[in-house]
Order: C-alpha cells, then sequence, then structure tokens
C-alpha cells in the first residue's frame, strides 16, 4: 500500500487516480498514525515551501516523516514535495526543510517567465531505479518558481534547462524526489510512478510489512 500524504499542499486526487490506474494499492493519509499501515509514501505538494513547512508542523508531521525516512521506507516527493526535502528553502525569507537531502532550495533568476511551466525535456545525469524503462531526454510537466541546489552532485538523476541547468529528479538510498509532475506527465510519467510502485512492493515482501 502506497500512502499520500494530506497536509493540504497537495495534488492528492490526481496522484491517488494515476497510483490506481496502475494498479498499485494506494490511498490518501491525512493521519501521522497510518504511516505505520503504508509501505511507502508519497509526498505531494502545490505552492509555497514556507507554507508547506509551516503546515507540516503544525500538522505534526515533520519528525513522523523524518522517522519514516530513517527507517529505509521508500519515499518520493513531488514538485514542492521534492523541494521540503532539503534542508533551507529561500521562498519568502529562509525557512527550514525535512532535511532529508543536504542542500538548497533557491529561486531562479531573472530573464525567463516564472514560474517555468510546461514540458521540458530532462537529461539522464546518473542511474535510477526510477528511470528504469523511460528514455534519456524524455518529456515532463513542470510547474515552479524555485528550483533545488544539493550539496552533493551525486545526488542528481537528472537535470533540465531553464536558464540554468536543474535538478529533476534527486534522491539516493530510500528517499527520492522529482521537481516534474509524474502524475500529469504520461507515458512516461506513468512508468515513473509504476517503477516506484513496483520498488515498493519490493521493499514490501522484503520486510514483510
Amino acid at each position: 500500500m502506497i500512502g499520500i500524504i494530506d497536509y493540504g499542499r497537495g495534488n492528492l486526487r490526481s496522484v491517488e487516480k494515476a497510483l490506481l490506474r496502475l494498479e498499485f494499492p494506494a490511498k490518501i493519509i491525512a493521519d501521522r498514525a497510518e504511516l505505520k499501515d503504508v509501505d511507502g509514501i508519497i509526498l505531494p505538494g502545490v505552492g509555497a515551501f514556507a507554507d508547506a513547512m509551516v503546515a507540516l508542523n503544525e500538522q505534526g508531521w515533520v519528525e513522523p516523516l523524518r522517522q519514516y525516512a530513517a527507517a529505509g521506507r521508500p519515499f518520493l516527493g513531488i514538485c514542492l514535495g521534492m523541494q521540503v526535502l532539503f534542508e533551507v528553502g529561500e521562498e519568502h525569507g529562509e525557512h527550514q526543510g525535512l532535511g532529508l537531502l543536504p542542500g538548497r532550495v533557491v529561486r531562479f533568476p531573472e530573464g525567463r517567465k516564472i514560474p517555468h511551466m510546461g514540458w521540458n525535456n530532462v537529461h539522464q545525469e546518473n542511474s535510477s531505479f526510477l528511470w528504469e524503462g523511460i528514455p534519456d531526454e524524455s518529456f515532463f510537466y513542470f510547474v515552479h518558481s524555485y528550483y533545488a541546489v544539493p550539496k552533493r552532485p551525486e545526488d542528481i538523476a537528472g537535470s533540465c534547462e531553464y536558464g540554468v541547468r536543474f535538478p529533476a529528479l534527486v534522491g539516493r538510498d530510500n528517499v527520492w524526489g522529482a521537481q516534474f509532475h509524474p502524475e500529469k506527465s504520461s507515458p512516461w510519467g506513468l512508468k515513473l510512478l509504476e517503477n516506484f510502485g513496483r520498488w515498493v512492493s519490493k521493499n514490501d515482501r522484503v520486510s514483510g510489512h
């Protein structure tokens, strides 16, 4: 079972529909206690970094999410949900993120229309199980005004060009994040979600949950 975290800042239904279309059991969870019942989680997100972290803190999600990741369980952030995986976001001042990946989230430089919105091709930088069956330079759908700057270049699995080269897929071990919206990026976005779902299923069998 894949849990989709409901903290009031996510595109929940479209993510849930995409997973169910792929025939992976999924449910939206708004109660931290339900984390024990799911084998992997997706943290979606739309809006501002600061607002997302306020919501996660006020609803008591921050420490449970950190503990879930620390336990080695599958974790995927999408769009803003990817950005809050990092240590610091610079939107409307500096704000602490979940700190699951080292790095900062910064605003696009002037010179291009912001937000970066629409389809863009992604260059596969480093190998990831999430890229399995997806051709290099495939197109995905983006909507964002800020981008991540990881401290570890090896955490960048895919990158995109929009005035600057920015990470489009990041992660290591069990914590991953996509700056694009895979649930809106068919067919390759659905393939990425399928790869995540298969990974969750494999992890489920290994852990015995």
